[in-house]
């Protein structure tokens, strides 16, 4: 079961403590190339210049802990990598509980959880803790600590691209920055690991597929400052990858366009699988698809999700875990409806019947000789994919027009060109 595998893989990747970069990012990276031999990883230096942002300076952790005055360590960085605000700063002193008190964030709404923070672009630190444990406090010092580094030095990012028959490319996005959380960050990577697995196994494959493994946001900027005329001129639809590993309902955020072909393909694929799927507008948006969709940038990304980031209780909290919310079955059907997506864009062809006026289907054996509705139902989707197949529609355009399921004009393709009355063309 494919959904046991990619959860093992979320599993192995859960201690890892990541952030934008760092040797979390690098750990993180091996272990994906170790999975897909023929990812690239690289590095961009602090202080590159990316459109209007700079590439941060590196940031790592080795130890973060509050201490009591009776010497006991009341929050650990070692129990949970959630428990120091990202990119914190080094601390190393004593305090009152007034002054400890502004350096911590808890959420009363969920007092046992401990929330994801972090402060990239000004200099901070801080300690994430459960309310519970922040309103159990007593008036005394406290010694705080955390043994951090941040300096000039790199960010990574990794690319993997599958060539295909054509130029033409898929391009599918996912995001490797959020520490131990599951659907908000292993899902995505594991979820990309099987699908492009899945395109490899493909040795036919008609698209070339661009593959890539970031972190967010600073990520997918760097990125495209490095690549974005070429992805103009080349990408023919994509996909962003996120909060794709629970088994509570299916999403779909469109592309700022709306209707590119990845927004089309989308929707079909998920229709298969669930037609009550969570629509979202591209006013909701909040991931990579900000930057691949920018003005100027005008990629045609959207994004097939699990329950969306922001709308699941557990959202940027610890209680975001492979547990009681990322779940094999859960990544599997994830996988399945980007899975779904792809295999249209793939599989999609221009049929063109070849007969005049409608062929003679009863001596080919095609035209049922029990009339029921069902036999019905199959003549009419038949008739019907023929009447647009004039070599200029591609079947999904067809599927669209005559509303019916595109992988059944698939077969029906298939039965049509063994019967020598229908040719296709790519």
């Amino acid at each position: 079961m494919i959904g046991n595998e990619m959860h093992q893989l979320c599993t192995e990747l859960w201690p890892i403590t990541r952030s934008i970069t760092g040797d979390g990012v690098r750990k993180t990276l091996s272990i994906l190339q170790r999975e897909l031999p023929n990812l690239k990883v690289y590095s961009v230096e602090s202080g590159t210049h990316v459109f209007d942002w700079q590439v941060p300076n590196e940031w790592n952790i080795s130890e973060a802990y509050i201490e009591d005055e009776q010497g006991q360590r009341i929050i650990d960085f070692k129990d949970n990598n959630l428990h120091v605000v990202g990119y914190s700063t080094p601390v190393d002193e004593w305090i009152n509980l007034e002054e400890l008190d502004k350096h911590l964030y808890s959420l009363p709404e969920q007092p046992n959880a401990i929330p994801y923070i972090t402060s990239y672009y000004k200099e901070r630190w801080g300690f994430c803790v459960t309310h519970d444990m922040r309103q159990k406090l007593s008036k005394q010092k406290y010694h705080v600590v955390i043994k951090s580094v941040l300096k000039p030095g790199v960010l990574n990012y990794a690319e993997l691209i599958i060539p295909g028959k054509k130029s033409q490319e898929v391009f599918i996005s996912t995001y490797i920055c959020h520490p131990s959380m599951a659907n908000n960050e292993l899902s995505g990577p594991a979820v990309t690991t099987q699908i492009a697995k899945y395109i490899q196994e493909n040795h036919d494959r008609n698209y070339t597929y661009r593959i890539v493994f970031i972190p967010e946001t600073i990520g997918s900027i760097t990125y495209l400052s490095q690549n974005s005329e070429h992805l103009k001129k080349n990408v023919v639809a994509g996909f962003n990858v996120s909060c794709i590993g629970d088994d509570r309902c299916y999403s779909y955020l469109p592309s700022r366009d709306g209707n590119s072909l990845s927004d089309r393909v989308a929707i079909a694929a998920l229709n298969r699988i669930d037609s009550k799927f969570k629509r979202y507008t591209w006013l909701d948006r909040g991931s990579d698809e900000r930057q691949y969709c920018a003005p100027g940038i005008d990629l045609p990304i959207a994004t097939i999700m699990r329950s969306k980031y922001g709308e699941y209780p557990e959202y940027h909290t610890s209680l975001d875990d492979l547990v009681n919310v990322v779940t094999p079955n859960g990544l599997e059907g994830g996988f399945n409806a980007l899975k779904g997506a792809l295999d249209i864009i793939e599989s999609n062809l221009y049929p063109k019947i070849e007969v005049l006026c409608e062929p003679q289907l009863g001596k080919r054996g095609l035209y049922p000789t029990l009339s029921t509705k069902e036999t019905g139902k199959q003549v009419r989707a038949m008739m019907n994919l023929i009447t647009y197949s004039d070599g200029s529609k591609s079947l999904f355009e067809i599927s669209e027009l005559i509303g019916e399921d595109y992988f059944l004009l698939l077969d029906l393709v298939k039965t049509l060109v063994d019967a020598k009355i229908m040719s296709v063309t790519n």
